[in-house]
Formats: C-alpha cells, structure tokens, sequence
C-alpha cells in the first residue's frame, strides 16, 4: 500500500470507529474504543492487552487500554447492536439468531 492508501484506509477506520462508539457518554472512552479496535485488526495472534499495546506504538498506553477494557462502564451489547445494524445492508442476512 502506498502512504496515501493507507492515509485513506485509517481515516476510514477512524470515522467506523467514531460511528461505533458514539453513544459513549465520554470522550476518553470513545478514543480508547478506537484504539481498541485498532489493536483487534493489527497483526499478531495475541488480543491481550500487553501485546496490542506493544503493536499500537504511540497509542500503545497499556494502563490506559487495560481500564477501558475492564474497568471504564460501557455496554459491549450497545456496541454489538450498532455493529449489527452498521453492518445489515452490507451484508443483507436473511435469519437473525438472538442466543
């Protein structure tokens, strides 16, 4: 990928992101949950904390990625659903399954 694709590609994911985590009460939050998806689509087989920090370089604050997942008070069913409705016309399922 040339520099300005990827300029274009993490715009992309920067706006997905904001959409995602705009309920959050919190602006902290909303930049972490950014973060967080950043770091769950890096490469790398560990999705813990301290090898996501590791790969995140700058935005690597571990302390600070560790509170939002444990600690910071929000919802992952809220997330869930406004990645299932983000994602409906692209991929136009025709069954829904609530387990």
């Amino acid at each position: 990928m040339t520099p300005g694709e990827l300029d274009e590609v993490r715009c992309r994911l920067e706006d997905f992101a904001a959409d995602v985590f705009e309920p959050f009460a919190r602006a902290d939050q909303r930049r972490w949950g950014g973060v967080y998806l950043r770091g769950l689509l890096l490469d790398g087989r560990r999705k813990s904390v301290e090898p996501m920090a590791a790969r995140l370089g700058e935005d690597g604050n571990r302390q600070a990625l560790a509170h939002f997942i444990t600690t910071s008070p929000w919802d992952p069913a809220h997330v869930r659903a406004r990645l299932a409705w983000k994602m409906a016309p692209a991929i136009r399922p025709t069954a829904l399954i609530i387990d």
